[in-house]
């Protein structure tokens, strides 16, 4: 299941209702103390039953209610089939439990009116038959389906013993079921047994805040594998409390006859002494481990921004190691403000790897910043910017809006690059990543070749997939009138050749360029592909190298449907999928000697000869 939308009323600083979509990578910027942190204490609040009061009800509530709040999540991907009970198998959508969109919307309401610490109310917004005689058949016992049936002469066939057959066939009785939009209550009869069984399926969501305790004494800080510790013991805790009751047994057996045999000494003392065990066990105390440096320095010696990224590191492990033994198919983590005492190239890297680890199927990303060198990094369709109306009201805005990026961009100072001489346009964000490893390969061959991986005197602007950095260097190099490159990919039907003649006949400095190969990642070598993936994947000037290996390692594993019996859209994602395994683990293998045989050598010289 995955995460689409998140809907709040009236918690905290969110009064009225807020719908917040979610992508694979989902960042949330904004200024201090404008709701960020909420929005992830809320989805806590959702996934795992998190604390929540009175306190948290909006200070400005809607005026319709001032007592409830109320936190919903939709979810797409939803399980084919739900098995109710041995005999009972079914679906969100035989049920009629999805909403108009056909997701699944799920809301935990909260009524602060008579308590402090108010219980869950889990509802269902669904499209669902409203036809009074058969209204929320999911609320009804088995006799009172029975009944229903046996008046509508229920067939031999239907198993009166199973609820669900008696609900799909009293449903088939009616022409006009009345579908509209109905809060169904999921704490009664085969409603609550329906959300037992979706709520294991739901997604596994992990959250790491920033202000979790960093002082000398938090030992999870000074060193998490003391957390890794305290976890294991938790699971084995039924088996110790065996041993150690069996501990108990023997050593007390033993200090017992030791007294008998006392007596016979002296029994006067013997009466004195009796066994008894002065503390429990402390079972952490007892298993001692730790990750030190070659020079044998723990963790707890290293600075806070070192311990801090192994903390984010081990709690990733930690979720996807439960995710894995809970059966879970996704995992969101969510991780406020990764920048906390961070050097800034361990911001670049840390912004990187969570955008990838989103790319990864199953696993969703949520994070927040207000640092302007992290905004810049992230792609423009995972922005997602808060800011506070003049009226107190939140408003959530996405970054595929222009005024939204420039509302980002002038919030945070987000600034673009003046020491720029050219710009270089390209398809994607993953060609900028073979031009800078190209060119950084190049330049070791021919040192007057520009290596583009660490200059400041090119800005690279991806024209799809962009991030806010791109989007503020188009919009304000643009107007300096620098050179500007373009490099497209020939594709399948060289697309791109007007617009590059059109470019190269301007009198502007502008030139581009078409790949002589089919795309980018044409130019890569079979041998990197074995060594990086482990598959071997032939690659001439025109095959669709990214699809080639896609459907080699679906037909690889066991069970696979026939890639021809695929759906067009669950191809492209598989193959989108390898694209950016080929970028982000194959590209490294790439070598001079793998440039010069797959004949490319002169042609990305040629690309890179203006930029001199």
């Amino acid at each position: 299941m995955k995460l689409e939308k998140l809907i709040i009323s009236n918690f905290r600083a969110f009064n009225g209702t807020h719908e917040i979509s979610f992508n694979d990578l989902t960042v949330f910027i904004g200024k201090n103390d404008i709701g960020k942190s909420s929005i992830l204490d809320a989805l806590e609040i959702f996934f795992n039953s998190g604390k929540i009061d009175s306190s948290d009800i909006s200070i400005h509530p809607s005026p319709k209610d001032n007592t409830t709040s109320s936190i919903g999540c939709v979810f797409s991907k939803l399980p084919e089939e739900i098995i109710l009970d041995a005999n009972a198998k079914t679906s969100l959508k035989e049920e009629y439990i999805l909403n108009k969109d056909g997701f699944l919307e799920i809301h935990k309401s909260f009524n602060f009116s008579s308590a402090k610490n108010p219980k869950a109310k889990i509802i269902a917004k669904a499209y669902h038959p409203t036809e009074e005689t058969f209204k929320v058949l999911l609320h009804k016992k088995n006799a009172d389906l029975k009944k229903l049936a046996e008046e509508k002469d229920i067939p031999s066939n239907v198993d009166k013993r199973s609820n669900v057959e008696l609900r799909k066939f009293l449903w088939s009785t009616i022409d006009d079921l009345k579908f509209d939009n109905e809060d169904i209550d999921l704490e009664k009869e085969d409603a609550r047994k329906l959300w037992d069984q979706i709520s294991k399926k739901l997604p596994l969501f992990a959250l790491f805040k920033t202000d979790r305790p960093s002082t000398d004494e938090d030992s999870e800080v000074q060193d998490p594998m003391k957390l890794a510790v305290k976890q294991v013991i938790s699971e084995i805790e039924n088996e110790l409390e065996t041993i150690k009751e069996r501990i108990k047994e023997e050593t007390l057996d033993v200090a017992t006859r030791t007294v008998e045999k006392l007596k016979e000494i002296d029994s006067t003392l013997a009466e004195e002494l009796k066994p008894t065990f002065k503390e429990e066990p402390k079972w952490s105390n007892i298993f001692k481990l730790s990750l030190t440096d070659e020079n044998q320095i723990p963790i707890n010696k290293r600075g806070s921004g070192v311990r801090r990224l192994i903390l984010i590191s081990f709690l990733q492990a930690e979720a996807e190691r439960k995710r894995s033994s809970e059966n879970k198919d996704n995992l969101i983590l969510a991780i406020e403000e990764p920048e906390t005492s961070q050097h800034p190239d361990n911001q670049k890297l840390l912004i990187e790897a969570l955008e990838q680890l989103s790319q990864k199927e199953g696993y969703q990303i949520i994070t927040t910043t207000h640092v302007p060198a992290l905004a810049g990094l992230v792609p423009i369709r995972s922005i997602r910017y808060i800011e506070k109306a003049p009226d107190n009201i939140r408003q959530i805005q996405t970054g595929t809006d222009d005024t939204v990026l420039e509302k980002v961009s002038n919030s945070l100072g987000v600034l673009a690059d003046r020491r720029v001489k050219a710009i270089i346009c390209v398809e994607g964000p993953s060609d900028v990543k073979y031009l800078k490893c190209f060119s950084k390969i190049l330049n070791k061959k021919d040192n007057e070749t520009p290596n583009l991986e660490n200059t400041n005197e090119v800005v690279f602007i991806p024209m799809g997939g962009r991030t806010l950095q791109d989007w503020v260097n188009d919009k304000y190099l643009k107007p300096f009138g620098l050179p500007m490159y373009y490099i497209f990919d020939r594709g399948d039907e060289n697309k791109y050749e007007e617009q590059a003649n059109n470019i190269n006949s301007d009198q502007d400095k502008s030139i581009a360029y078409i790949t002589n190969e089919r795309e980018i990642e044409n130019y890569l070598h079979s041998s990197a592909i074995e060594k990086a993936i482990g598959v071997r994947i032939e690659i001439t000037d025109t095959n669709k190298v990214a699809e080639e290996l896609a459907k080699h390692i679906h037909c690889s594993a066991p069970n696979a449907k026939e890639w021809k019996n695929l759906s067009p859209e669950e191809i492209k994602k598989k193959t989108t999928r390898c694209k950016k395994r080929l970028c982000n683990e194959v590209l490294p293998f790439i070598t001079l000697k793998m440039i010069e045989e797959r004949n490319a050598i002169e042609e990305i010289s040629m690309w890179l000869e203006p930029l001199k």
